[in-house]
C-alpha cells in the first residue's frame, strides 16, 4: 500500500483518484479573530486539498476594515511562496498543485461591506475577492437572506450589483439569500453561479438548505452546488463523510454530478466560536439556538473516506473528480475575467 493509502486509511485506486484530483474547498472561515489558522492549512493540505478560498470579509466587519484585512492577508501569504500561492486564475490553482503547494483565494459571505457602492467590486476583484454572496441570512440592501421573514426578493440596486459581478468576473455565490432572491438572481445573472456551502432541503428540511427547485435553476446556469459540512445543514447533525455523500447523491440524481463540489465552512476554533455564539445568541437563527448539537463539523480529515465511498458507490472517476474540485474550477474558468 502506498503512502497515502495507509495515511488516509482508503484504498490505492481512492488515493491515487484524490491525488491526482484538484481538490477544492470553497469556504474557509478566515476572520480576523480566529485563532489555530496555520494548523487548519496543514490539516487541509494533509487531506489531500488543494485550494481553499478563505471567508476574509463578513458583514459586521465594514468597508475600512475588510479592506485592511484583505490586504493583510493577503500580503501574508504572498510573504511565504514556498507553502502557498496567492491564486488570481484557475491556472494558477493548477500550477500551485504542480509546484506541491496549497493556492488561497478569497470570497465574502455577504455584500454589506460595499456600503452599496457598486464601484467598490471591481476594487475588490483586483485585489483577489472571487466571490461574493450577496446577502447572509438575513436583509442585505441587495436581497433577503434565508432567515428573513419576508423574503421579499432582490432590490434595484440588488439587480444592478448582480449585472456589475458578471461584468467583473466575480462569482454569484447564492448561499445563505433567500428563496425568492436566489431564484430571481439566477433569472438576472449571464453566468454560471455557485452556492458554495448549501445543503439539499430534500435530505434535511431545514431553513437554510435549498430547495430542489434551487438547485435545478443553478445547475441551468451550469453552475454547482457545494455541500456543507456544518452540522445543523446535515441530516440527525451526522458530522459524517456518509452524510456528506448523501447530500452529494440527492444533488447527483437531481441534475448529474457535474453540479456538486465541497464546501465545508469548517469551524477550526470551535471554543471562540461557541464563545461568540453564545454572547450574541439574537445574531443566530431561533433553530440553531434551539439545539446546540447542530454546531459540529465534518473535518477536512473525512474528504479521503468520502473518495472512497464514491468510487463503492459506483461513481465514475471523472465524475468524482469533478465534485472534488473539477467542476468548481470550471465555473471559475468561466467567469473570472483576467
Amino acid at each position: 500500500m502506498d503512502h497515502h493509502a495507509s495515511a488516509w486509511g482508503i484504498s490505492e485506486r481512492a488515493a491515487a483518484l484524490l491525488s491526482k484530483a484538484c481538490v477544492c474547498d470553497m469556504t474557509l472561515p478566515w476572520v480576523p479573530e480566529a485563532d489555530g489558522k496555520d494548523e487548519a492549512l496543514k490539516r487541509f493540505g494533509e487531506s489531500g486539498f488543494d485550494f481553499l478560498s478563505l471567508s476574509v470579509g463578513v458583514e459586521r466587519m465594514g468597508l475600512g476594515a475588510t479592506l485592511r484585512y484583505v490586504l493583510a492577508v493577503r500580503k501574508g501569504f504572498r510573504a511565504r511562496p514556498d507553502r502557498f500561492r496567492f491564486v488570481e486564475s484557475v491556472q494558477d490553482i493548477r500550477a500551485a498543485k504542480a509546484e506541491g503547494k496549497l493556492a488561497i483565494g478569497f470570497h465574502f459571505q455577504g455584500s454589506e461591506m460595499l456600503e452599496r457602492d457598486i464601484s467598490l467590486v471591481e476594487v475588490f476583484y483586483d485585489i483577489g475577492i472571487r466571490q461574493m454572496l450577496i446577502a447572509k441570512d438575513y436583509r442585505s440592501r441587495a436581497a433577503d437572506g434565508c432567515y428573513e421573514t419576508s423574503d421579499a426578493g432582490l432590490s434595484r440596486y440588488g439587480i444592478d450589483l448582480i449585472r456589475e459581478m458578471n461584468r467583473v468576473g466575480m462569482v454569484l455565490d447564492l448561499t445563505h439569500t433567500g428563496y425568492r432572491s436566489s431564484m430571481e438572481a439566477m433569472e438576472i445573472s449571464t453566468a454560471p453561479v455557485i452556492f458554495s456551502h448549501s445543503n439539499p432541503y430534500g435530505v434535511w428540511a431545514q431553513r437554510r438548505n435549498i430547495k430542489d427547485d434551487q438547485i435545478r435553476a443553478c445547475a441551468s446556469t451550469d453552475g454547482a452546488v457545494g455541500i456543507v459540512g456544518f452540522g445543523h445543514f446535515l441530516k440527525d447533525y451526522d458530522i459524517s463523510a456518509a452524510s456528506l455523500f448523501e447530500n452529494i447523491d440527492y444533488v447527483a440524481q437531481l441534475v448529474g454530478p457535474r453540479h456538486i463540489g465541497l464546501g465545508l465552512d469548517y469551524v477550526y476554533y470551535p471554543d471562540l466560536f461557541m464563545r461568540q455564539v453564545k454572547d450574541n445568541p439574537g445574531s443566530w437563527p431561533r433553530e440553531y439556538m434551539r439545539n446546540m448539537q447542530g454546531f459540529n463539523y465534518v473535518p477536512p480529515e473525512e474528504i479521503p473516506g468520502l473518495t472512497e465511498i464514491m468510487l463503492q458507490k459506483g461513481y465514475c472517476d471523472d465524475d468524482i473528480m469533478g465534485i472534488l474540485g473539477e467542476n468548481f474550477l470550471r465555473v471559475c474558468e468561466r467567469v473570472w475575467k483576467a
